[in-house]
């Protein structure tokens, strides 16, 4: 059975777990008739021009794996940043993990998506914000929709911030050959509200496991919101993430993506500009090898005049790997003054590798500052042979160009304990130790 038909039989299985005489009974069933008339992407739509999910779709997944396993921490706290204090939203084969967790509801609200779209409290939240900037054309985003049952719900209200950041985990132990899990996160920060969250998506088995995951961002009035997504997982993991992201006046949201794991990835990135003077920043490392594949999709919308967006993303492709950048920057007439910025560089290690990008600019306003521009090649030699005429073995020279390739992107993330843990991360890709300041 094809994953499609797997889906639409499944969901019936699906509903008898849930309330169906709930508002949210009718949304999932609409979800589900789109994502039946679409079907999954495919090559032949432009923005998956260069990724194929036939691979996939071939493959008998279990939606409804089960989470029967308790998590003893000491042997799942190398995925979480344990050098820190953190609230934690962890999940385990898509169900929520008490035991591992800490939420609060102390002046702010850091909980379950299970228990905002079923309880009276939550309900002007939701209505207002719960699937409100989610592409309802898009098939994945839909058959999340369908399937909505669990995930990270954070609210800050007016002026407020959490103590300290937020990690949301999300862990696979089911015994299936295969499982899929779909997680939905909603995250509105209110005017001057500020937030940082953390997220991760691991895979503790070595069976085949995909991730459809939604979440909305709202960000207020002079909200600052600051997201980091770590997507580290195994090779038998396939990740497809959906972030859709509202700003309003005077906003700054920064999301800084690093991709060193994975079978397939997904980014698809939507940053859509409510207001004025209004900052969106786009970050993303990737180092990949053998024959995976990441996809980094970005949109920035820029709508009204006097704002900024900045896009660097950066990748290291060895073996047989894929490396994929289509990032578009929309600018309305209205827009003025906007400066928008957009670069992809990539060092290409084996000549098997393959890097497709293709940045994009849409400009309907004449008084703007928009610059877009990408680069392919190989580490530059003769920074090689000098290094090396210092006594730098050719290895840990490459390493040491490599490193300082990527390390642009992490210049501008602010908390330290992720900063530790990717330049951990890259020296381990790397394949060296660098001597660096861990």
């Amino acid at each position: 059975m094809e994953l499609k038909e797997n889906i639409l039989s499944s969901f019936i299985a699906f509903e008898q777990n849930v309330d169906v005489n709930k508002p949210l009974h009718q949304k999932r069933a609409e979800a589900l008739k789109m994502f039946d008339q679409q079907g999954f992407p495919t090559k032949k739509m432009e923005a998956w021009k260069y990724t194929s999910l036939e691979s996939l779709k071939k493959t008998n997944y279990n939606l409804l794996p089960k989470s029967s396993e308790v998590l003893d921490y000491t042997n799942v706290k190398k995925y979480f940043l344990h050098e820190m204090d953190t609230y934690k939203l962890v999940f385990v084969n898509g169900e929520y993990s008490s035991f591992l967790s800490e939420t609060t509801h102390d002046g702010v609200d850091i909980c379950l998506m299970s228990s905002a779209i079923t309880k009276e409290k939550y309900k002007r939240v939701i209505d207002n914000y719960f699937d409100k900037i989610a592409d309802t054309k898009d098939a994945l985003s839909r058959l999340n929709t369908a399937f909505i049952k669990e995930g990270a719900y954070i609210y800050i209200p007016k002026s407020k911030a959490p103590i300290k950041p937020v990690e949301i985990v999300y862990l696979t132990t089911s015994q299936d050959n295969a499982s899929m899990i779909q997680p939905r996160n909603l995250i509105v920060a209110e005017e001057n509200a500020e937030v940082q969250i953390i997220e991760r998506h691991q895979n503790l088995t070595t069976n085949e496991v995909f991730t459809n995951v939604v979440t909305e961002i709202f960000a207020h009035k002079s909200a600052r919101v600051d997201m980091y997504k770590l997507q580290m997982d195994t090779k038998t993991s396939s990740l497809i993430d959906n972030t859709f992201i509202e700003q309003h006046e005077k906003s700054v949201v920064r999301v800084h993506t690093f991709s060193f794991g994975g079978k397939l990835v997904r980014n698809n990135l939507n940053f859509y500009q409510k207001g004025s003077y209004i900052d969106s920043v786009l970050k993303g490392t990737t180092i990949i090898e053998d024959t995976q594949h990441v996809d980094h999709y970005t949109l920035v919308h820029h709508a009204e005049p006097n704002c900024e967006s900045h896009q660097d993303y950066k990748g290291i492709f060895s073996g047989r790997s894929t490396g994929v950048f289509n990032g578009k920057i929309i600018v309305d007439k209205i827009a003025q003054k906007t400066n928008a910025f957009q670069q992809n560089n990539n060092l290409i290690v084996d000549d098997k590798a393959t890097v497709n990008t293709k940045p994009q600019l849409e400009i309907f306003a004449d008084d703007v500052k928009c610059s877009h521009g990408c680069t392919i090649g190989q580490l530059d030699r003769s920074a090689l042979f000098y290094l090396q005429s210092r006594g730098i073995p050719k290895k840990e020279a490459e390493a040491l160009l490599m490193y300082a390739f990527a390390n642009d992107v992490l210049e501008s993330v602010k908390i330290e304990a992720v900063q530790k843990r990717v330049k951990e991360q890259i020296a381990d890709k790397l394949g060296v130790r660098l001597g660096f300041e861990f």
